[in-house]
């Protein structure tokens, strides 16, 4: 059996978690507040995902780079071909909140999108 503490991330009370576990079956857990937190652990231990913020070359705006994130988490395993395709991505100005950037990256059912608003260089 294994042993392992988490601190969860899901609401600002951060709790130490910790958990005894024989593959993805949890044995006993204990330092959790809310049942949110044994819905991370459950998922950090079958599936760990990760959002990602970043930012993508832009061409034509005051600043050289512009700042994009995902919609939604993905398996921690593809960060790396994740940001492979988010380092290869350009843009023009101008660009919005919320602009695409790349749709459905890697088949992860998450998309790239823009955060901050950048307009054209005058």
């Amino acid at each position: 059996m294994n042993s392992r503490t988490f601190t969860c991330i899901i609401c600002p009370n951060g709790c130490e978690i910790q958990v005894s576990y024989e593959g993805d079956k949890i044995h006993e857990i204990n330092g959790n507040k809310c049942k949110k937190g044994l819905q991370y652990v459950e998922q950090e231990l079958t599936d760990p995902r990760r959002t990602i913020a970043s930012s993508v070359r832009i061409k034509g705006a005051e600043l050289p780079l512009c700042s994009v994130r995902l919609t939604k988490p993905i398996p921690k395993k593809d960060i790396f071909s994740v940001m492979e395709k988010i380092n290869q991505a350009d843009l023009t100005a101008p660009v919005h909140i919320g602009d695409m950037v790349i749709k459905n990256v890697c088949g992860l059912d998450s998309d790239v999108i823009v955060t901050k608003d950048m307009e054209r260089l005058q």
